[in-house]
């Protein structure tokens, strides 16, 4: 690898502040101080410095969150923070959401920079489930209750799709709180899906995704890596 590329994938440098650093004397390479934007590095043996500090690359990150209300699951800025916002790790902006909630949708968020893995738990054709709980504006109960579960189970014609919604799972908590199984990933698709059956979602929230599902001590903000099993469930 290019040593300026080296130096912007493993610091919070850009390739032109890189250039710059280098041009400045403030790399060495295996000790040695080096100007050389395109000198060769082998990331796995060489030892490469910036301002006496060893650098290292980041490696592929997986990390779940319980994202809170009111953040938004983008790369922009705009009126709401960010969930990268939330994470202290070099180069987080290279995390990417694997499967976006709405600003006002709290829950399990899976991050990642594994575009392959990303894809495979996003990927319509592997059908990973995702479960989501419900408030509704109105309750729901007895041949209602029944009606909506057999629709949910056959699927629902959304306005403006061409397809009916894959058959999913409808179970009500309570006549205002229900639980939906999806394994799909349409715009807005809860909330579409109960508009659909005569209802408004009032609040909505992801608990699970394939396997992982969101734990109770993690609070609404906070973050951790997967483990090894986690990411190797999907």
């Amino acid at each position: 690898m290019r040593l300026d590329r080296f130096l912007s994938e493993a610091s919070p440098l850009t390739r032109s502040l890189a250039k710059r650093a280098l041009k400045n004397g403030e790399v060495t390479l295996n000790g040695e101080p080096v100007k050389q934007a395109s000198i060769q590095v082998d990331t796995a043996q060489d030892e490469v410095m910036l301002n006496g500090e060893k650098l290292a690359l980041v490696g592929l990150r997986y990390l779940m969150m319980h994202k809170p209300t009111d953040v938004e699951c983008t790369a922009r800025r705009g009126l709401y923070p960010r969930v990268i916002d939330l994470i202290d790790l070099p180069k987080v902006e290279r995390l990417q959401p694997v499967g976006r909630l709405d600003v006002d949708t709290t829950g399990l968020l899976l991050l990642t920079d594994d575009g392959q893995w990303s894809h495979r738990v996003t990927s319509p054709k592997h059908r990973c489930a995702k479960v989501y709980i419900a408030e509704l504006a109105e309750p729901v109960e007895g041949s209602k209750a029944e009606w909506a579960m057999k629709q949910v189970a056959e699927g629902i014609m959304l306005d403006d799709e061409e397809t009916p919604t894959q058959p999913a799972t409808l179970r009500f908590l309570t006549p205002q709180r229900a639980e939906l199984t999806i394994t799909e990933g349409r715009y807005h698709q809860v909330k579409r899906m109960f508009a659909a059956l005569g209802n408004h979602v009032n609040a909505l929230h992801r608990q699970s995704i394939g396997e992982i599902a969101i734990p109770d001590d993690l609070a609404p903000g906070e973050w951790r890596e997967l483990t090894p099993e986690e990411i190797a469930s999907f």
